[in-house]
C-alpha cells in the first residue's frame, strides 16, 4: 500500500478540509478588465467561486468588471449565472451543486464599470470604487490592449503602492509576439510598474502533473540521481490537439503554432524538467533555475524543425468517420496560407546534466488525440545478457508524466514473462491523480489567482523567463516571415507530417505514438 504524503508546493485544494492550515486572502478588490468576455464566463468566475467555496477568499473582497459594452450589475450577474450553473452541471465544483449562499454574497460584491480602455475617465471612476484598497487588476483583453492599460494605471495613481496597501497586475497570454515586441513590452510595463507587480500568467502551470514535476523529481530519492545524461537518452514533450483553428482563424493567421505554445507553454515544461533544485520554493529561487535552462539552450536550428499544416482528412473509421476539412478551407484563412498548425523541433541544454541530450517538442492540432505529456526515455540497459535468449530486445523505460487530459504518471519497465524460458514483456505502472485524491474538478485557475492574491510570484513567468523563451524559437519566425521554412502537410485525424517522423529517425528514434 502506497502513503500519499503532502508536498511543499502542491495545487490548490478545492474543499475546506483540504484547505486548512492555509489563510484567506487579504481584503481586496479584483478588477477583470474586459471581464465580459468568455475568459471571464468560463474560467475566472468559477475559479473565484470555488476559492469562497474553499474559505480562501476575505469576507471583504470585491469584483469590479470593466468593459465597454451597455450592462447593468444586474445583467452581468444573470449572465454569470447562466455560465456557473454549466460549470456546477458540467464540470463540477467543491460541491455537487451550487452553494447559492456563497454565490449570493460573491455576486452582491461583483460590479460593472463601463468605460474605454484608453479613456482616463474609466481609471478615475476605477479609482472611485477602490480607493485606498488592496487592488489585483487582470487584463482579459486582446495583447493591443495591455501597454494601453498599463500606462494608465500609472498615470492615473493606482498602480502606486503605498501605507501597505498593494497593487497587482495579471497579463494573460499572448506576452509579445516574437523577442522584440516582448522585450518592448517588458519596458513599457516597467516604466509604471515594478516587476514584483506583474504576473505574467500560464494556465498550464496551475494544472496539477505541471506543478508535481518539481515534487516528483525533488521529493523522491528514486528518480532525481537518474536525472541527467548519464541515464537519460532524450526527453519528448508533446501538446496535441483534435480542435482545428475553429472561429480563430484570423487570430490564428497571425499567431500559428510556434507562438501560440511553444515560447510559453512548452517551454514552461523543458525548464521544470531541466532546471536544478532550487534553494527554496521562494519565487525567485524558482524562477532563477528557470532562466539558467532557458540561458542554455541554444536558439534553434531550421535543419533541427518542422513545420506543418492539416489539410482535410478524417476522424474514425468505416461509416463513422468524420470528415475533416483543412486549414487553408476553414473560415478566415488566407489563400495559400503559410501559417503552420504544427510544429516539432529538436533542442538541447548545453549544461553539465543535459549536455548531448535532445528534448524534442511537437505540438500541433487536428491531431488524432487530445494529449499533453512529458516522456522520460532513459538510456537502454546491454543487451548482452539476454544474446542466448528468445529475447530479441529490451523494452525502452519511459517515465511519462500525462499532463492533460488526464493527470498522472506512468513508468514503462520490462519483467519476465512467467513460463520456463527467459522471455521478457513491456509493462506499465500507472498512477492516476483520480485514484488517490479526492480533488473536484477545477478551471485550472484558482492556484494562480490566490497566489496572485498573496503575492506568491512562483508560478508566475518573470521578463528574463518570457525573453528567453522567445530568443529560442526567434530563428524559427524570422525563416517564416522570409518564406524561408517551408512546410510539411499531413492529414486532419492522424498524428502530423512525416518529416516530423524523420526528425527523430535520424538518430533512431522515434516518437510515442499518439493513440497508445
Amino acid at each position: 500500500m502506497v502513503e500519499v504524503l503532502a508536498t511543499a508546493k502542491s495545487s490548490l485544494p478545492t474543499t475546506k478540509e483540504q484547505t486548512q492550515g492555509l489563510e484567506p486572502a487579504p481584503p481586496g478588490t479584483f478588477v477583470i478588465f474586459g471581464g465580459g468576455g468568455d475568459l471571464t464566463r468560463r474560467l475566472l468566475m468559477p475559479a473565484l467561486y470555488n476559492l469562497a467555496c474553499s474559505g480562501l477568499l476575505n469576507e471583504d473582497f470585491s469584483i469590479v468588471i470593466v468593459d465597454w459594452a451597455e450592462l447593468s450589475d444586474e445583467d452581468l450577474i444573470t449572465q454569470f449565472r447562466a455560465s456557473i450553473d454549466d460549470f456546477v452541471n458540467k464540470r463540477g465544483t467543491t460541491a455537487t451543486e451550487l452553494q447559492h449562499q456563497v454565490w449570493e454574497r460573491l455576486t452582491a460584491n461583483t460590479s460593472y464599470l463601463r468605460g474605454s480602455f484608453e479613456d482616463a475617465a474609466t481609471y478615475h471612476a476605477l479609482g472611485e470604487r477602490i480607493s485606498g484598497r488592496n487592488a489585483v487588476f487582470y487584463l482579459a483583453v486582446a495583447a493591443r490592449f495591455f501597454g494601453t492599460i498599463v500606462d494608465n494605471l500609472g498615470e492615473s495613481g493606482l498602480a502606486r503602492e503605498e501605507n501597505g496597501v498593494t497593487r497587482r497586475v495579471i497579463i494573460e497570454k499572448p506576452f509579445g509576439s516574437d523577442l522584440a515586441s516582448a522585450r518592448a513590452l517588458n519596458v513599457r510595463l516597467q516604466r509604471s510598474l515594478d516587476e514584483t507587480q506583474i504576473y505574467r500568467i500560464d494556465h498550464y502551470l496551475g494544472k496539477e502533473t505541471v506543478q508535481n514535476i518539481l515534487a516528483l523529481r525533488f521529493s523522491n530519492g528514486i528518480f532525481e540521481p537518474l536525472w541527467n545524461r548519464q541515464n537519460i537518452d532524450h526527453v519528448q514533450i508533446t501538446a496535441a490537439e483534435t480542435v482545428g483553428v475553429e472561429k480563430r482563424g484570423r487570430f490564428y493567421e497571425q499567431t500559428g503554432a510556434t507562438r501560440d505554445m511553444v515560447p510559453n507553454h512548452l517551454m514552461q515544461l523543458l525548464t521544470m524538467v531541466g532546471m536544478e533544485a532550487p534553494t527554496s520554493f521562494d519565487a525567485d529561487a524558482v524562477r532563477d533555475e528557470k532562466a539558467k535552462v532557458l540561458a542554455a539552450v541554444q536558439p534553434v536550428k531550421m535543419e533541427d524543425m518542422v513545420r506543418g499544416q492539416y489539410v482535410s482528412g478524417s476522424f474514425g473509421v468505416g461509416d463513422e468517420a468524420e470528415a475533416l476539412r483543412g486549414y487553408r478551407e476553414e473560415q478566415d484563412i488566407a489563400l495559400g496560407s503559410q501559417t503552420e498548425t504544427y510544429v516539432a523541433m529538436k533542442l538541447g541544454i548545453d549544461n553539465w546534466r543535459w549536455a548531448g541530450v535532445p528534448f524534442y517538442l511537437r505540438t500541433g492540432k487536428r491531431l488524432r488525440v487530445r494529449k499533453t505529456e512529458i516522456a522520460i526515455h532513459f538510456k537502454q540497459a546491454p543487451f548482452a545478457l539476454f544474446r542466448d535468449t528468445p529475447v530479441d530486445k529490451l523494452t525502452p523505460n519511459i517515465l511519462v508524466l500525462h499532463i492533460q487530459p488526464t493527470e498522472g504518471v506512468t513508468l514503462q519497465f520490462s519483467a519476465k514473462v512467467p513460463g520456463p524460458a527467459v522471455r521478457l514483456g513491456g509493462v506499465r505502472m500507472k498512477f492516476d491523480y483520480s485514484d488517490w485524491f479526492s480533488d473536484g474538478p477545477s478551471t485550472g485557475y484558482e492556484t494562480l489567482i490566490y497566489d496572485c492574491l498573496i503575492g506568491d510570484q512562483t508560478l508566475f513567468q518573470r521578463a528574463d523567463n518570457i525573453e528567453g523563451g522567445w530568443r529560442i524559437v526567434q530563428p524559427a519566425l524570422s525563416a517564416a516571415a522570409g518564406d524561408h521554412a517551408p512546410l510539411s502537410f499531413y492529414p486532419a485525424g492522424l498524428d502530423g507530417p512525416r518529416d516530423a517522423d524523420e526528425l527523430l529517425a535520424r538518430t533512431g528514434r522515434r516518437w510515442l505514438e499518439l493513440s497508445r
